[in-house]
């Protein structure tokens, strides 16, 4: 006799036999598609914890939840599990930044130290004496405004993906800890002459700070997370929702994740535009959607104005592309490709708060979808012409590592699967 038996799976009602799905109770077949894709993926790629979500501009389409939340205590991840998402703050503070360019509190083509004075007298490092190893170092010839700031091309460049800068800091004892917020380090370049991915959003939201006169936590609640509904998106965990917090894990030599001690996160000293927020798969998908309604919160408030929601969905370094990143510590990310499979890593490119890809992604988002991530392997796309966006979050290091990537993209293949068949 078939024992079939009931439970929840992905956050639905499911029919099981054994250990294997049958079928959802009340389900689409797009929703058992993605949630058998999720949960055998995460499966036989051993990720401790998945939660993923996709919409399209008014409807949440799929919520899907697998795994567990630590190593110990046996409880599930729920689609309200919170995650460190890192990066992800980025497209939040540049949010920021572009509601105080469209209030003309400050203009994107102005030196950023008008209001950061620290950033007035910045050198380039251009190299190393051969003899000394000494870094050679010259003044910038032109000022960084808010523009190279939200764009990664301001010269600002993270160590773990600039070989020169993980030098400098070695030669020089200036490392900053990793939980330094704008650390004022040499720039890579000339401003607006490249794009190298970076600090660049720590000092924007240093100016944000400065120029609104709260800070970075009071600013986000107030002006972006309330109106939109964000109620689990904060720098300052609370201990009332420390049993939704999800363990992170490190990747080790032989292939095994190691857990980090799950303990409440300290409240931060100062605020990262950078990254350092906790959040939610549903508090995240509210924001792509932010961006899909033109600006447009769920109940009609007008978050950024369609004018700036194009600005942030067009190409704002001209003819820089956006590359490849070769990692100097495989610990903490892998070699970055933003597009992988395209020829030249698909010429990419960046606008103000977003990768933008010129190319369609085979199976996946098309030409002209916005992304970036988080460095824990969280995820998240916003596809404008097709009026889709979906949010992935993992949390384990090192940064696309394979396994992560690969079930982002067995994710996404289904998203767009589930699409062509509805």
């Amino acid at each position: 006799m078939l024992r079939i038996t009931r439970r929840e799976f992905g956050g639905l009602l499911v029919l099981v036999h054994g250990t294997k799905p049958l079928r959802l109770l009340g389900a689409t077949s797009a929703e058992e598609t993605l949630a058998e894709t999720l949960d055998s993926g995460a499966r036989r790629r051993k990720i401790p914890a998945v939660v993923a979500m996709a919409a399209t501009a008014d409807t949440v389409t799929y919520t899907g939840a697998f795994g567990k939340r630590d190593g110990s205590s046996g409880m599930d991840v729920t689609a309200d599990s919170i995650f460190r998402i890192a990066s992800m703050t980025k497209a939040i503070t540049t949010t920021a930044a572009m509601q105080l360019v469209e209030q003309g509190k400050v203009s994107l083509r102005e030196p950023a130290a008008k209001y950061l004075p620290e950033l007035s007298k910045l050198d380039v490092l251009e190299g190393f004496d051969s003899s000394t190893g000494k870094p050679i170092l010259r003044p910038v010839k032109r000022q960084v405004e808010l523009r190279h700031l939200l764009t990664h091309t301001s010269g600002f460049v993270y160590p773990v993906w600039d070989e020169d800068l993980a030098r400098y800091n070695k030669v020089t004892g200036g490392g900053a800890p990793p939980t330094a917020v704008a650390p004022l380090t040499p720039l890579a370049f000339e401003p607006g002459t490249q794009w190298q991915y970076g600090t660049g959003i720590d000092w924007a939201g240093k100016l944000v700070e400065k120029v609104s006169g709260l800070t970075l936590e009071q600013y986000f609640q107030r002006n972006i997370l309330e109106p939109l509904g964000m109620k689990d998106t904060t720098f300052v965990f609370p201990e009332t929702k420390f049993s939704r917090l999800v363990s992170s894990y490190r990747r080790q030599a032989d292939g095994s994740l190691r857990e980090d001690p799950r303990t409440l996160p300290v409240p931060p000293k100062e605020y990262s535009g950078g990254g350092g927020l906790f959040s939610t798969a549903p508090d995240y998908i509210r924001f792509t959607q932010m961006i899909l309604r033109k600006g447009k919160s769920a109940d009609g408030q007008q978050i950024l104005a369609a004018k700036t929601i194009e600005k942030m969905s067009t190409n704002q370094i001209g003819s820089v592309n956006v590359h490849k990143m070769k990692s100097t510590d495989p610990s903490v990310s892998a070699d970055v490709d933003m597009h992988p499979g395209a020829p030249q890593g698909g010429k990419d490119k960046y606008t103000f708060g977003f990768l933008l890809n010129q190319t369609a992604y085979p199976g996946g988002r098309s030409a002209g979808s916005l992304a970036w991530a988080g460095v824990e392997n969280t995820f998240y796309w916003i596809d404008p012409r097709r009026g889709i966006s979906a949010v992935i979050m993992m949390q384990f290091f090192p940064f696309v590592d394979p396994e992560g990537v690969g079930m982002l993209s067995d994710f996404e293949k289904a998203v767009y699967a589930t699409v062509a068949r509805a």
